[in-house]
């Protein structure tokens, strides 16, 4: 396997990440104006990379090597997802409210927590709570056809067997990459997630209740959230000290060895989270006017709120997407909306905090899945070498980010003269301009009772109440029963062939994943096109 780079980050490489990085943002600003989507780039980049590793001329080689093809699908999907959700969709918000005098203010703000996002996630990805050995799935799937172009064999078969099955099955209808993902991730936390997708999909047809009407997954998800993060500090601050026996002490020497992230590392990378997110809403309260419109006190707690809100939509984000590679950021965000409205902040600061908070959580979602794609792809037991791969592909994700917060600025307008802005946007500035009615508090927490509860019996490894409100925030009972029959047909597959079988199951499923991933692309292009 080639994996050697060289010197890679020369004056070409740049260029050309660059270039893949514009095409990435511009597709991330159109698709999610016109469809409200936001389209995987990350398996076109690793295309794209292959095809040019096959130029015959010297300069194009380098491309061979699977660290630069990874590094270049770093770039797009960084561009992507940070052009479109983490900074067109929080400035589609004052533009949706008729506030374009604050445009600039939140373009400010959710900038600097793009970047902050993306500087997190690096800092705590392969520890405990974010460990690189959980499915991250489009990381994988990624990975796997990387790895199948660059071997060929069994394996490029496999891959293409599944990536057409993907194809075909995403055209009629199926949703492939929910198939994929249940060959991949944590068995009973995706169990809860296709449950948590039934039920969404089917509770008024079959019992004539509207879960959103009485904010059930909103609810649920605040008391399965609150839960986890308890128990993400839990798990944060709790030593292991003096083993009980010789083989509990090999264990936690394995754990520090497999680990390239500590105990320490995390709590370095929150703090410094909590501190910088901070900064990111006092410059956006700053600029967006809120020091001459609410009271000391009021703006504080806003900022408290604002900063803390920014740190729980990663993790429920990051977790979401670690296990299922689905993650309910919109839905997430409307939450935190939710309970500045109950806090009682005014209209203008509300803007400003759901704005803030949807800029907070994708960049490290999709940087994860990037990271994951590395970790697979370079020789794990060699720390350093690990290491220092991670560390280039966050330079290669930044480039992304640069040249989405550039695209953003000067083609934003282009949008929004046209009255296009992300679909999110509008029903985020209807909710604030609405209200809430006296009930709502109430059925928030009445319903984050048995959230909790399923958050706390799961515990922190299963996930079982983020991912079971997850597929609550999410309209789709298709990949409902999608996870459901993957789920079944994996455990099957594993009694009837054994554990020699996942190999075969993983490069399959990466394939349905990334054809799933192909023609939702291409599709989605067609009909921007004809919009």
């Amino acid at each position: 396997m080639n994996t050697k780079t060289g010197k890679t980050f020369n004056l070409s490489f740049i260029i050309f990440c660059i270039i893949v990085s514009v095409f990435g943002a511009i597709i991330g600003m159109q698709i999610v104006t016109t469809l409200g989507i936001t389209p995987n780039t990350s398996i076109i980049g690793a295309l794209v990379a292959m095809v040019v590793a096959r130029i015959p001329i010297s300069m194009f080689y380098r491309y061979k090597s699977l660290e630069t093809q990874n590094l270049v699908q770093t770039s797009i999907s960084s561009a992507t997802f940070g052009a479109a959700n983490s900074l067109l969709i929080p400035i589609g918000i004052p533009f949706a409210m008729g506030r374009t005098d604050l445009i600039l203010p939140m373009f400010i703000g959710s900038a600097f927590a793009l970047i902050v996002d993306a500087l997190i996630l690096y800092k705590v990805f392969d520890s405990k709570l974010f460990p690189a050995e959980e499915a991250w799935p489009p990381g994988i799937a990624t990975a796997e056809s990387l790895k199948a172009g660059d071997e060929g064999g069994k394996r490029a078969g496999f891959l293409g067997i599944g990536i057409l099955a993907g194809l075909i099955g995403s055209w009629i209808g199926i949703p492939m990459s929910a198939l994929g993902v249940a060959f991949i991730g944590n068995i009973w936390a995706l169990t809860m997630f296709g449950a948590g997708l039934l039920l969404e999909g089917y509770a008024k047809p079959l019992f004539g209740v509207n879960l959103d009407a009485h904010y059930i997954p909103h609810g649920m998800m605040i008391g399965a959230g609150l839960i986890a993060l308890i128990q993400f500090i839990a798990t944060l601050f709790k030593h292991k000290k003096n083993p009980a026996n010789e083989e509990a002490a090999a264990a936690l020497q394995a754990d520090k060895q497999t680990s390239t992230r500590t105990d320490q590392d995390v709590k370095k990378a929150f703090s410094f989270g909590f501190l910088a997110f901070f900064v990111g809403i006092l410059l956006t309260a700053l600029f967006g006017g809120l020091f001459s419109s609410m009271s000391v006190p009021q703006l504080i707690l806003f900022m408290l709120f604002a900063a803390l809100a920014g740190l729980a939509h990663e993790v429920i984000v990051g977790i979401a997407a670690m296990h299922s590679g689905w993650f309910p950021a919109f839905a997430v965000s409307l939450i935190s909306l939710i309970i500045g409205m109950l806090i009682g902040f005014p209209p203008l600061a509300l803007a400003l905090l759901v704005g803030y908070t949807s800029a907070t959580g994708p960049a490290f979602a999709d940087l994860g899945y990037d990271f994951k794609s590395g970790f697979l792809i370079r020789d794990r037991s060699q720390i350093a070498l690990e290491l220092k791969g991670r560390k280039l592909q966050l330079k290669a994700g930044f480039i992304g980010f640069i040249v989405a917060i550039i695209m953003v600025a000067l083609f934003h307008h282009n949008f929004f003269s046209q009255n296009l802005v992300p679909p999110v946007d509008r029903v985020y500035a209807t909710t604030i301009k609405a209200g809430l009615s006296g009930g709502v508090g109430l059925q928030l927490l009445l319903w984050a009772i048995p959230g909790a509860l399923i958050q706390l019996i799961g515990g922190p490894k299963r996930q079982l109440g983020i991912m079971f409100a997850t597929g609550l925030l999410i309209v789709n009972p298709l990949a409902g029963w999608a996870v459901i029959a993957g789920i079944l047909i994996r455990v099957f597959i594993l009694k009837w062939k054994g554990k020699e079988a996942e190999s075969v199951m993983y490069t399959t499923a990466a394939g349905f994943i990334a054809g799933d991933a192909l023609y939702s692309f291409f599709s989605s292009i067609f009909q921007a096109r004809i919009k």
